[in-house]
């Protein structure tokens, strides 16, 4: 069996759709078709401006059937790349000729275990994983989360019903996104809404979709990654009974020395701390979400060249080394020289970001036109949420690349904002805002501007001066 399409986008993330919807506004004649290993996919809906190149977003499971309108859709997984004829091969063996091509197969968990697979040990990456977790919490009393980023530090106050350890490798928590000043906030404020009454549930209006699927691809099958509120459409409840939510122990500067299975069901682990001194404990699994590996499981008949991170090496048009071969999303990493204030990191928004840039370059390529790189690869940017509290990351926000030349300034109002600036040579590189500031469009004009804000000192952050009316 074959068939042939102009442009071919594999992954039903947040990359590969957005890429493939570039390419249907770009290109609304050409033959799109997008293969993915999921027959529900990630979109990215209600995109809301911050700032002039800020974005807020949801991202919403939507079924391949209702995209089958502007898009071709085909459920499957590739197993073998042809780039110098041209053709892609599935697992179920259809083969598919292209004109180009773009590889959007995201990352895997990437397990403290080294991969070997368990039934105690569960990686958190995508809706699968989710629901394999909801499955065990329902008899747990124990767990143990593993990892400091976005997804184990939602996770450790999410769970309800049930004892939290939770082992991180830093001297703070969140550390991926926030400074101790930022971690200490949010752990302030956790702490007193633990003390006051529960507040309501808030309803969210999603839909989610089941999937149909033989049994032998999806047995192999990997979905797309999780998107922002993930955690908010599922039940995350223990088998701790009348316990509601307990806030998690922390285990600072620490590592999973040893472990092994008890034979009355559960694990027995061996924590070791920076101190040089362990500690044994026991719970019934362990959550690894300790972040993800560029995912390219397949064969190809010229090797991709690769960073030393393992992710597809990509310039600035998103291009491979392998001719009208692309990559966006977590399965590649940017070679090109970078700007200033922008640096990569494996998150939904610059996942977006790439898949639509991919898109761009491949329609004019296919059309003889010249293409810039968008504007959004000069300001590193991402809008999230923790712990109940908006939070706007810009530029170099934790000093990132900018060694010890640099000094901070922090403004901090318990249980309603947290604000830091990075500055270097009296200039503006980074920010963290958490809480409604109404400091991102500011701020964003501050980096790029380049703005010298010496002669303010520290009145730049003077809650009784409103500096967006300022510099805006």
């Amino acid at each position: 069996m074959s068939r042939s399409c102009e442009f071919l986008v594999v992954g039903g993330g947040i990359a590969g759709v957005s890429c493939a919807e570039t390419l249907a506004i770009c290109r609304p004649n050409a033959s799109i078709l997008l293969i993915t290993e999921s027959s529900v996919v990630k979109r990215v809906t209600n995109l809301v401006p911050i700032a002039r190149y800020l974005h807020k977003f949801d991202v919403r499971e939507q079924n391949v059937s209702e995209m089958e309108a502007t898009l071709d859709m085909l459920v499957d997984q590739m197993e073998h790349i042809n780039s110098s004829e041209h053709w892609i091969r599935t697992r179920k063996g259809l083969v598919v000729k292209y004109r180009y091509l773009c590889l959007c197969t995201g990352g895997a968990p990437k397990l403290f275990n080294s991969d070997r697979v368990e039934s105690r040990i569960i990686g958190i990456r995508d809706t699968d994983s989710v629901l394999e977790l909801q499955r065990k919490l329902l008899t747990a009393k124990d767990v143990m989360i593993l990892g400091n980023g976005g997804i184990a530090s939602e996770l450790a106050y999410e769970l309800k019903n049930i004892n939290v350890h939770w082992v991180v490798k830093d001297g703070h928590t969140s550390a991926t996104f926030v400074d101790p000043g930022a971690a200490e906030f949010f752990q302030l404020s956790r702490r007193e809404q633990q003390s006051e009454v529960s507040p309501p549930k808030t309803a969210i209006k999603r839909m989610r979709y089941g999937e149909l699927l033989p049994t032998k691809l999806e047995n192999k099958k990997q979905g797309a990654a999780l998107g922002p509120d993930w955690h908010r459409t599922f039940d995350l409840s223990g088998g701790v009974e009348n316990n509601n939510t307990i806030l998690p122990k922390i285990y600072y500067k620490s590592c999973i020395k040893a472990y092994k299975e008890l034979p009355e069901g559960g694990l027995s682990i061996e924590l070791e701390h920076d101190d040089g001194t362990s500690e044994l404990l026991t719970c019934d699994f362990i959550v690894s979400a300790t972040g993800v590996m560029p995912r390219h499981d397949y064969t190809i008949d010229s090797p991709l060249n690769l960073a030393e991170d393992g992710g597809i090496s990509v310039d600035e048009m998103m291009q491979t080394n392998l001719p009208d071969v692309y990559a966006a999303g977590d399965v590649c990493t940017a070679v090109w020289p970078l700007a200033p204030h922008w640096f990569q990191m494996r998150l939904w928004t610059q996942a977006r970001q790439m898949g639509s840039m991919a898109g761009r370059s491949m329609a004019a390529k296919s059309e003889g036109e010249t293409v810039y790189q968008d504007f959004c690869f000069e300001l590193f940017g991402h809008v999230t949420q923790l712990f109940g509290y908006p939070v706007v990351l810009l530029g170099r926000f934790n000093g990132q690349s900018l060694g010890r030349d640099y000094e901070m300034l922090v403004r901090c109002t318990r249980y309603k904002e947290y604000i830091k600036f990075v500055l270097q040579n009296g200039r503006l590189r980074g920010a963290i805002l958490i809480g409604d500031t109404d400091l991102a469009e500011t701020c964003e004009n501050l980096i790029l501007n380049g703005i010298d804000l010496e002669p303010y000192g520290d009145d730049i952050l003077n809650p009784d001066i409103d500096i967006e009316d300022y510099f805006d």
